[in-house]
């Protein structure tokens, strides 16, 4: 007896599509001053987001910056910028190559990081990520549509979660040229007495670098894929827009310092 063949719901059809894509992977290691976490990076399913973060990695141009931004239970980003040691203007750009095209195919869940980029502009990614610290997908500021959806390229493995919720829940309130910026070993009677923030007192990115080239070092892992995005090119043929969320890039942070 021939069988039947149903066709499968299109979210179910989005999710084998995307899901049949292996989620192959570099995998780096990121130390920091509060403690060292790997990431697989996604080479296979968005090649172009990877090699441009690598380019950064091999120039070491992320060493010796900092995490510029912490929101707990949102995001912690990085890449963007190393201490100027100057308190009135501490921040240094980090030179920028030119962005990437936007590969918005696996989901901004926790523990997963992803490219930062302008508002309204979703190929305008190039040094600076985040890291989710939970499921940012959908809701507000629904990463997975917002800009045509943001770019997972990778996601942290092992333990290595621990220490970014630590960077997260330390202090980021207590100086006003550093809002936004967790420190270390700063207290609110550190900020009351004015003491200057010091490169001691942030959360450095020392180094990153590649442990691991091999293209099968992700088969452990299951990435979620962003459907909503699939779904929202399908039925209007666009790649969606801004949902009025931006996370704070080079002009932003650049403007609060010439205030300062």
């Amino acid at each position: 007896m021939s069988k039947i063949l149903r066709p499968l719901p299109l979210a179910a059809l989005l999710t084998s599509i995307c899901i049949a894509q292996p989620a192959l992977a570099t995998v780096v290691l990121v130390k920091t001053s509060l403690g060292n976490f790997e990431v697989n990076l996604f080479d296979q399913t968005t090649p172009a987001t990877v090699t441009n973060f690598l380019s950064y990695v091999k120039a070491g141009s992320y060493n010796g910056t900092f995490i510029h931004r912490s929101e707990p239970g949102f995001v912690i980003q990085g890449g963007g910028f190393k201490y100027s040691g100057n308190n009135a203007a501490p921040f240094t750009a980090v030179a920028q190559q030119a962005p990437v095209r936007n590969e918005a195919k696996w989901s901004n869940v926790r523990a997963t990081i992803a490219m930062a980029k302008v508002a309204g502009d979703p190929n305008s990614a190039t040094n600076q990520w985040f890291i989710n610290l939970a499921d940012n997908s959908g809701g507000n500021p629904q990463l997975d549509l917002q800009n045509a959806g943001f770019t997972v390229f990778g996601q942290i493995t092992g333990n290595g979660m621990e220490i970014v919720d630590a960077i997260a829940a330390l202090p980021n309130k207590l100086n006003a040229s550093f809002n936004g910026v967790p420190l270390r070993n700063y207290t609110s009677a550190d900020a009351t007495a004015q003491r200057a923030v010091t490169q001691d007192n942030l959360v450095l990115i020392e180094s990153i670098s590649v442990v691991n080239s091999e293209v099968n070092s992700a088969s452990s892992l299951n990435p979620k894929a962003n459907t909503a995005i699939l779904q929202q090119q399908t039925n209007s043929g666009s790649s969606g827009g801004a949902f009025g969320f931006v996370l704070l890039g080079l002009g932003a942070l650049l403007a609060v310092a010439r205030r300062r």
